[in-house]
């Protein structure tokens, strides 16, 4: 495929035929972020600090549906074609956040960039940088046996893997787990060799070994020194091993298979799932109603985590199975229609596109909701137009316009 100027597809805003919209996503990410400000407001009616958090998550929202259109409106080629320029200012950004003075740190990570409104993110930007230039390499490189295909790997290789080494030195780990399956689902429809995912099948078994095996280390070196694995202890095995973990990512891991043994009174590692658990097993069928669920409203489930990363808790305690069951239906909604575009789509890049992204949604959506139920250790992933966060809304927002472009221009072509 063959991309022209990025101006001939901004011709194509011009002209193209009206009243081709889908409507289901929209209204689907509507009722998403309806219940998500409802539940922000809930979650932070008790705290002080977060007061007003629920005013600006509408803002956020307001912004996010703007740049919803404004993507809608343009032709998808046309980001694809300036792909290099995102990709290339994605990376200055995530440079400039890890440098003293401009990056914000918190809790031992640099990931933020005070914009004076509000405080930017660049690992969110980078997820849509990665996916438009991913989309561009692979439609402008030969796809077919591996061998044929080690050229266009190698390119995928350092596109990926640069932004991916940036996110880690925040460190970001939510943003840096989602990003091999978007690429990977990306590559699977590109009619790779099977053997390329074999062997990366077997690379991620290798890795889990590691991770696995210095876990294990980490617990005995813990125990022969006669540490415990408060926060004033973290860092003391980190120098010791070559394997890229910070220790309290390494708490995390080990809170989740050996819970009693990190954290032997549930008050410190493991109480935020610890609690979580008690929410969503309290809510019942209906839940406990708006506004009156205690472990938010009292603060058993921490008011710094209750209305982002543990916001689904929050809904399964207030209202119950058939409201989670709300928010995962909207949420199928979504991603089974993002599947519906990606096979309306009328050329590969659109097809990539549009996978890339529902792909992604997913990931979010189930590392979320798992990690609040105790499925999964916690990685502090949001949940798409629910949790606040103002980079988070607006990447999710432009995202989802990418793919409603994407069925609004899919019968375009000259």
């Amino acid at each position: 495929m063959n991309l022209r100027s990025p101006l001939d597809y901004l011709t194509v805003f011009k002209t193209t035929t009206r009243g081709r919209w889908d409507v289901a996503t929209p209204v689907a990410m509507a009722g998403l972020s309806l219940l998500g400000v409802a539940f922000i407001y809930s979650a932070v009616l008790q705290s002080p600090l977060h007061h007003n958090d629920w005013i600006k998550q509408l803002v956020f929202l307001g912004a996010g549906a703007a740049l919803y259109l404004a993507v809608s409106l343009i032709d998808y080629r046309f980001w694809v074609s300036i792909a290099h320029w995102l990709y290339l200012g994605c990376i200055v950004t995530l440079v400039l956040v890890l440098l003293p003075g401009i990056g914000l740190e918190s809790g031992g990570s640099q990931r933020w960039i005070n914009l004076g409104f509000f405080n930017y993110q660049p690992s969110e930007t980078a997820k849509i940088a990665v996916l438009l230039m991913v989309a561009s390499l692979l439609i402008h490189s030969p796809i077919g046996t591996v061998q044929q295909s080690l050229g266009a790997l190698g390119k995928l290789g350092l596109a990926v893997g640069v932004p991916m080494f940036l996110i880690w030195r925040q460190p970001d780990l939510k943003s840096l787990i989602v990003l091999p399956p978007m690429v990977f689902s990306m590559l699977y429809v590109s009619k790779l060799s099977t053997r390329f995912f074999a062997v990366a099948l077997g690379a991620f078994l290798v890795i889990l070994g590691i991770v696995a095996l210095d876990s294990r280390n980490y617990m005995r070196f813990m125990d022969e020194h006669n540490y415990s694995y408060s926060k004033e202890n973290q860092g003391k095995y980190q120098v010791t091993t070559w394997v890229p973990l910070l220790d309290y990512q390494r708490n995390r891991i080990v809170s989740f298979i050996a819970p009693d043994k990190v954290d032997t009174k549930g008050t410190e590692n493991t109480w935020n799932v610890r609690q979580s658990l008690i929410s969503v097993g309290s809510g019942g069928l209906t839940g406990q109603g708006w506004m009156q669920g205690a472990q938010a409203q009292l603060g058993y489930l921490p008011r710094a985590v209750a209305h982002n990363d543990f916001i689904f808790s929050v809904i399964a305690e207030e209202k119950g199975f058939l409201g989670s069951l709300t928010v995962l239906g909207l949420f199928g909604l979504v991603l089974f229609n993002g599947i519906r575009i990606a096979g309306l789509a009328r050329d590969r890049l659109g097809t990539l596109l549009a996978l890339g992204v529902t792909v992604l949604f997913a990931v979010h959506v189930f590392v979320n909701i798992a990690m609040t139920i105790g499925l999964v250790p916690i990685t502090g992933i949001p949940l798409p137009f629910i949790s606040y966060g103002g980079s988070f809304v607006l990447s999710c927002c432009l995202l989802q316009g990418l793919v409603q472009s994407v069925y609004r221009f899919r019968k375009d072509f000259t």
